[in-house]
């Protein structure tokens, strides 16, 4: 994910921030440009984008879970859509009788904000469901332990993710993938295994891709309910980290998809991120001198190489900064050469699977219109941060959005406003394994 700052001041932003931490604009991701706007409240509650003339005729407006649910930050472009692009795929909310279901609703939906942020980013077509249409489309549902059954997860084929929403407080219930000790999981990470489900229907199935699916994953027309009976008795093969990313993936063809396509999207995510960040590694070789390693983004790799060159050293620093911090490793991984296979096909299916219209994409914004490609994602270097202001990383990282009110007496500040923090992290560990690529 790019870095983001502030349309007014300069000042650096994070993806969930709803109002400036230096000047006290009130910010709003624009899903068009894929970037922020500040904006200023007027006092008969139009939201005017500053920088632009007062006589501007463009009518901004947040979406209705930012303004009246305070679950969300993002704008909404036309007149006929009170829901920004991505609370439009939200098709059952969660009752909001107990006070802490707001909170939890809010985590929900910024994870999956991120998620289609990527989907965006990657060009992948996003189509809404619930039309009535013979399309599958993708929609989500937050439900209660008490209000659904104890399923959750996709349904295959019908397009629709299911949380629970305990899993905000990290709760996985029972019977889920993300149950399954083995799994790393937080809320983003099952969500990205979801929605692989989702693409496997979309792009896969009946297509031409399919013998090159079965050649990688296996035949996904195995009986799904004796594979799951299978491992839950007796767990995965000995030898699963040889062909699969993780244990569950060896349950079936379906599954090992899914999480090879969830990797795939901590991988480009987490490049993209350091990328823009203009993260540069170094690693001591056995000559005793310190190298520089590729850098991140700018090359013309192949996929393949992107991943031994860039995302293994990436990973490595990660993990070790995660047991500087005692928290055990971030990507407790082997990505073994099968697995490099699994993810290279994805990247594949990824690149030739772009469309234009997206939602967040448009030449106009100098984005190609048919979005970038899957490698080059994951390949984009930026330079460093080009705010000229020097900011503490964790001083702007908000709590629940502000009312309609609070922003607006925000905006008519003039800086030094202090935006609420919230320091939560999905916390998910797969134990015991140092890692690299096997081979």
């Amino acid at each position: 994910m790019k870095t983001f700052y502030c349309g007014h001041c300069g000042y650096l932003a994070f993806f969930e921030n709803t109002v400036c931490g230096n000047c006290g604009s009130t910010l709003g991701f624009v899903p068009e440009e894929m970037d922020f706007g500040a904006f200023a409240i007027e006092t008969d509650g139009r939201w005017r984008r500053l920088g632009e003339p007062r006589g501007d005729t463009h009518a901004w407006r947040p979406c209705r879970n930012y303004a009246v649910e305070r679950v969300c930050n993002w704008m909404v472009q036309g007149a006929a859509e009170q829901l920004c692009c991505s609370c439009r795929h939200t098709e059952i909310t969660p009752a909001l009788r107990a006070p802490e279901n707001r909170e939890r609703w809010r985590r929900l939906e910024g994870a999956k904000r991120r998620l289609f942020y990527s989907l965006y980013q990657l060009g992948l077509p996003v189509p809404r469901g619930g039309g009535g249409g013979d399309e599958v489309g993708l929609s989500f549902r937050f439900v209660e332990d008490d209000a659904w059954p104890p399923h959750v997860g996709a349904e295959r084929g019908s397009g629709v993710i299911t949380l629970n929403l305990a899993e905000a407080d990290g709760a996985r219930p029972a019977g889920s993938v993300a149950h399954r000790p083995e799994s790393y999981r937080t809320v983003l990470g099952h969500l990205r295994h979801a929605v692989g489900h989702f693409y496997w229907d979309l792009l896969i199935a009946d297509s031409p891709r399919l013998d090159a699916f079965r050649a990688k994953f296996g035949d996904e027309r195995r009986d799904y309910a004796e594979a799951a009976a299978a491992y839950e008795r007796d767990g995965p093969p000995a030898d699963w980290a040889e062909r699969r990313i993780s244990a569950y993936a060896a349950m079936h063809p379906l599954e090992d998809w899914a999480e090879t396509l969830g990797h795939y999207l901590h991988v480009i995510d987490a490049l993209d991120t350091a990328a823009h960040w203009g993260f540069a590694l170094h690693s001591d070789q056995d000559d005793g001198g310190p190298a520089d390693l590729p850098g991140l983004g700018g090359t013309d790799l192949p996929f393949r190489e992107v991943l031994i060159e860039q995302w293994l050293p990436l990973s490595q620093f990660l993990d070790s900064m995660g047991r500087s911090f005692g928290e055990g490793d971030i990507y407790p991984f082997v990505i073994a050469p099968a697995v490099l296979d699994k993810l290279c096909f994805v990247n594949d299916v990824v690149a030739a699977s772009r469309v234009g219209g997206t939602c967040g994409y448009g030449s106009e914004n100098g984005v190609d219109a048919e979005g970038p490609a899957a490698a080059e994602v994951a390949k984009r270097a930026l330079p460093g941060p080009e705010s000229p202001t020097a900011v503490d990383a964790g001083s702007a990282i908000p709590g629940a959005p502000p009312t309609t009110d609070e922003m607006s007496r925000a905006a008519d500040r003039a800086e030094g406003s202090a935006v609420d923090r919230e320091k939560g992290r999905d916390k998910g560990s797969e134990k015991g394994r140092d890692k690299g690529v096997a081979g």
